[in-house]
């Protein structure tokens, strides 16, 4: 029996996120087969008028693929992958989680190769500037177990988190937006951290369903040299298959200096990856109110009601600080008393106390009012 709330959510990747019109091409990507739901987009974006194209991945294949991966056979990889990316106008990608730990016995040179060559050719340099694209998770038992509900339950949440009224929510990022345009100076005090930086002429973007699914940041970018103190992450950060915990990161002139976490090895060697891994490339506000909790899944963890999170590595086109790498890691605090607490300063102004905005024109984004 077909879930009506697949065509819902298909509708409006389609006609919300992408805003797919006659004659578009699209490319739909898909990681770990879910067909009845790829369906579901292709007659969305047929229905639009457009053009679907459909890649179907394998965690598991795709794991057995780098084990043995050469250098020659990812460029050449990349190259076709480049070019059925340049032909597209609209890219919409989501993964069925099955195991988070699946490339767990990668070596990290095999993942390196993947991100450098592949990941960053195909997706960082073309599809991100030069499509209209979207990204999500779809729900499976071990998102749900991730998330510590059953599946039925953690069904229920998805759709509530997904379909939740972005017009609303973007609204209410407005003066958000105009506050961190304005903004110099920005400080972050919490447990384990004390941070200082600049986001002085740099844009500042809200996300509200056009990139990803779910949504619900703004983000900027710190001046690139400007970034000093230190940052303690409180949630746990899944990455290749290896779950990082207590990241620490001492930063100065923008540099980061030290690292530690419960394998420093590890985090040092992709910090190392290349010249811009050791500099920040997003900074950005956590505000969708019905995500409260981390279930090691970026795409929800970093849109955490009371959060922010602070990006190792490159910069998005949108708002460019010049800091360019194959890493981008999006790591987590949460500011909510029951985390420890916290505060964001914008200017010597305290904007945002434990996790809730005490300024009065952003009190729309708080939680109670964005749920009305």
């Amino acid at each position: 029996m077909k879930d009506p709330r697949q065509k819902r959510l298909a509708e409006l990747l389609v006609n919300f996120s992408t805003k797919v019109k006659s004659g578009d091409k699209v490319l739909i990507s898909n990681w770990n087969a879910e067909v009845p739901f790829v369906k579901e987009i292709v007659n969305a974006v047929y229905a639009a008028g457009g053009l679907p194209f459909v890649n179907l991945f394998d965690r598991e294949l795709e794991r057995t693929l780098l084990l043995g991966a050469t250098e020659e056979q990812m460029k050449l990889r990349a190259k076709h992958e480049l070019e059925q990316m340049k032909d597209m106008d609209c890219y919409i990608g989501f993964t069925s989680l099955r195991n988070a730990s699946a490339w767990k016995d990668v070596s990290q040179d095999k993942l390196d190769l993947y991100q450098k060559v592949l990941f960053h050719t195909v997706h960082s340099k073309q599809r991100v500037p030069h499509t209209r694209w979207v990204v999500l998770r779809y729900p499976s038992p071990a998102m749900a177990q991730a998330a510590d509900k059953s599946e039925e339950a953690f069904e229920d949440w998805f759709y509530d988190v997904c379909t939740l009224d972005y017009p609303k929510m973007s609204r209410a990022m407005d003066p958000l937006v105009a506050l961190m345009e304005r903004t110099d100076r920005v400080r972050i005090v919490s447990p384990g951290t004390d941070l200082s930086f600049s986001i002085k002429g740099l844009p500042a973007i809200k996300c509200d369903g056009g990139r990803n699914i779910p949504d619900g940041e703004v983000y900027t970018a710190p001046v690139k040299d400007s970034v000093n103190g230190v940052l303690s992450y409180n949630t746990p950060s899944l990455r290749d298959g290896f779950t990082f915990e207590g990241v620490r990161l001492e930063f100065k002139d923008g540099k980061i200096v030290k690292a530690t976490c419960n394998d420093d090895a590890r985090i040092n060697q992709i910090l190392d990856t290349d010249s811009g891994a050791r500099y920040i490339g997003e900074f950005a506000i956590g505000v969708n109110p019905y995500i409260l909790d981390p279930m090691k899944e970026t795409l929800f963890d970093e849109k955490i009601a009371g959060s922010f999170h602070f990006t190792p590595g490159n910069s998005y086109p949108y708002c460019d600080n010049g800091n360019h790498s194959a890493v981008h890691w999006d790591m987590v605090q949460i500011q909510r008393p029951e985390w420890g607490g916290g505060e964001i300063w914008f200017d010597d102004v305290l904007v945002r106390k434990d996790g809730l905005f005490v300024v009065e024109e952003l009190l729309g984004l708080n939680p109670e009012n964005l749920m009305k």
